[in-house]
């Protein structure tokens, strides 16, 4: 062992050596130098270690990472970082960064260890909520909670969960709300119900008192910041993890006669029995039906979701699928919905779970039960040294000024004692006295001192935690990089607004340039043109025929209609690709031609005539608009990158990224 270790001795200032070139510029940038280890930090980071598909060789990354910097010198330059907006949000993102430094590991395992429990059960409960400040004094505390005593007693002797919680409860979506003409729809009161969730779902406390309830049980009061809570559980499921499904979608509107309820439900069950047992058609089935415009095309396919992120009969349905089955039409608020369950991402198993439930719960108010341990070993990394016999001397010249509310320092008290301090920091009776000043809250059932220490506490503990946040970047390398990212983000999206995309959308006149010079990378495919009309009820189906096999125009077609009091058709001129309409795909593509489409569950008729097969052909501005947008503005990014390099003239050091690309080969 002493051999081993006199060899480590002497290797160590080799080793040190033969790694200080990542200590040297790589890049100058203007006065700006960033080192070999900055760069390979960000590489390895983004690059080599990440899951991108598109992997870049350190020249070509060095060439998007040089044009990243550049930008961000000229954002520098014009002074943006001292932006008031640029300030708030930074200062948000480095918080939020910065919480996983304010936990203990001990205590994050017992919690990652809960999370992880109790993330194998999807819960559906439904809860009474009697409110309370989080810092309501003892009288109001005791009287909410007798309140909610009492409201959990009816519930126990016989009266029903929902109809008290529409009664009683203080959370406004039990009774929901009315209709405000222009403003807001009539959202349906929940009575209660809160539909499924799991963990991290809710707040912690509420979490807590669900999971600890059993099924059908009505739980004691739970405190949280809210209030507090009567809960009971409706039903605990294993967990379905991330869901995959597909719908087709049919829209109830009360205001329409035509999508009252009865007539959807009936359409909706017509339509689900054209889907074959096998569910082959699916997908045709979807396209042709279903009034989700976003899905329709993709198979009725949604995006992934958990449970608590889709109304609960939506689950209730899911929860009784197996991946490839397809539901009956189930009502919900919007409308039916005929679900196909696609898939489930169950839970994986703790090894694989860790990682992400421990970020989780650093970032969760939970964490707070670590505070104490991540104070204690800050005070010690910190040289952290309290003055206690100040502090008591201190708070025995407080009086009753501080529980009203309205502290002044006593006469004689000598405001330049140190009552604590970090390192060379120090923190006097005079901070802190400052500090109670702003302490406006009247605690009336408090004693002067009993408030003073409470305040003490906080105030110390605010302070500990506020130097450690000063000295993270200092303490924390990994975090230093952190946050310089999304400081440079910020910095880089509000210059790329100012100097590339709004400055695109304002420019019409270079848009319409480009357009004109690049119009054939914009070509439609061979399309039919239509006139396309559906008769929702198919009483004149005939008669708009006959208009159409007239030759007449869409206008005069309409006005026909209107002269013989014919209401409630559409018609329009409608161009078509393959792809974009099942029945469209099913005509045949001669000018001339002219078809009838009975629907196979409602009494709706298409008529369709074609009027031309079009050739492939440039795209009109106004069509390519958006393609448009963003090649233009691809084109003024890249214009505006090469004057920055003429203005910066960046250099790189050769000899150091000839190192850095021998050590990733």
């Amino acid at each position: 062992m002493k051999k081993v270790l006199v060899l480590l001795a002497m290797m160590m200032p080799a080793l040190l050596f033969a790694q200080a070139w990542k200590n040297k510029t790589l890049i100058k940038i203007g006065e700006k130098s960033i080192t070999a280890r900055e760069f390979m930090d960000v590489y390895e980071k983004n690059n080599v270690k990440s899951d991108i598909v598109d992997k870049k060789d350190v020249d070509d990354y060095l060439n998007m990472y040089v044009n990243f910097k550049l930008k961000v010198a000229e954002a520098e330059d014009m002074k943006m970082d001292t932006m008031p907006k640029f300030i708030k949000e930074y200062e948000g993102y480095r918080k939020q960064l910065a919480k996983p430094y304010f936990s203990n590991d001990e205590v994050t395992e017992q919690l990652v260890e809960e999370a992880y429990e109790r993330m194998q059960w999807d819960l559906n409960a439904s809860h009474i909520l009697v409110k309370c400040d989080a810092n309501a004094v003892p009288a109001d505390s005791l009287a909410a909670y007798k309140k909610a005593l009492a409201i959990r007693d009816r519930i126990v002797r016989g009266e029903d969960f929902g109809d008290v919680a529409v009664e009683t409860s203080d959370d406004p979506s039990a009774k929901g709300m009315e209709e405000i003409p222009g403003k807001q729809r009539a959202i349906k009161g929940n009575r209660g119900n809160l539909g499924y969730f799991t963990v991290f779902d809710m707040v912690y406390p509420f979490e807590s008192g669900a999971y600890r309830t059993n099924e059908g049980e009505v739980s004691m009061p739970m405190r949280s910041d809210f209030g507090y809570h009567i809960i009971t559980v409706n039903s605990k499921t294993p967990a379905c993890g991330v869901v995959t499904a597909a719908h087709i979608f049919l829209v109830v509107d009360e205001k329409d006669p035509l999508k009252a309820d009865s007539l959807v439900k009936e359409r909706a069950f017509n339509i689900y029995k054209e889907i074959k047992p096998d569910g082959k058609n699916w997908d045709a089935i979807v396209r042709k039906y279903s009034e989700d415009k976003g899905t329709a095309q993709n198979g009725g396919m949604l995006t992934s979701f958990k449970v608590s992120q889709i109304v609960p009969e939506f689950i209730d349905v899911v929860k009784q699928l197996s991946p490839g089955e397809f539901s009956e039409p189930v009502k919900t608020n919007y409308g039916y919905h005929i679900v196909k369950l696609i898939s489930t991402k169950g839970v994986g198993s703790f090894e694989q779970e860790k990682e992400n439930i421990k970020k989780r719960v650093e970032k969760d108010m939970r964490a707070k039960a670590s505070d104490e341990m991540v104070m204690k070993r800050i005070m010690k990394e910190d040289g952290f040294k309290e003055y206690t016999r100040v502090k008591d001397e201190f708070i025995a010249t407080i009086d009753s000024t501080l529980s009203q509310g309205k502290y002044v320092v006593a006469e004689g008290v000598d405001l330049n004692k140190v009552l604590f301090r970090f390192d060379e920091k120090k923190y006097t009776v005079n901070d802190f006295a400052e500090y109670l000043k702003t302490k406006t809250t009247s605690q009336p059932f408090m004693s002067p001192a009993s408030y003073a220490y409470k305040l003490y506490d906080e105030y110390l503990k605010a302070e500990t935690f506020a130097y450690e946040d000063a000295h993270l970047e200092d303490k924390y390398p990994d975090f230093k990089m952190l946050v310089t990212e999304y400081h440079d983000g910020i910095l880089l999206f509000d210059l790329m607004d100012k100097e590339v995309w709004k400055k695109a959308e304002k420019d019409t006149t270079g848009l319409r340039n480009y357009y004109e010079e690049h119009k054939d990378e914009y070509m439609w495919g061979v399309r039919l043109k239509t006139i396309y009309a559906n008769d929702p009820t198919s009483e004149h189906v005939e008669f708009v025929a006959d208009l159409m096999k007239q030759d007449l125009t869409v206008d005069s077609i309409r006005s026909s209609l209107k002269a013989a009091e014919i209401r409630g058709i559409s018609v329009r001129t409608q161009y078509f690709q393959h792809g974009d309409n099942v029945d469209i795909d099913e005509t045949e593509w001669t000018p001339g031609v002219l078809r009838t489409i009975p629907s196979t569950v409602d009494k709706s008729t298409k008529i369709v005539k074609v009027l031309e097969v079009r050739q492939p052909e440039p795209k009109t501005y106004r069509e390519a608009k958006g393609l448009i947008t963003s090649a233009y503005q691809t084109k003024l990014e890249d214009d505006w990158v090469n004057e920055l390099r003429e203005k910066y003239n960046p250099q790189i050091n050769q000899k150091i990224l000839n190192k850095i690309k021998n050590s990733y080969k």
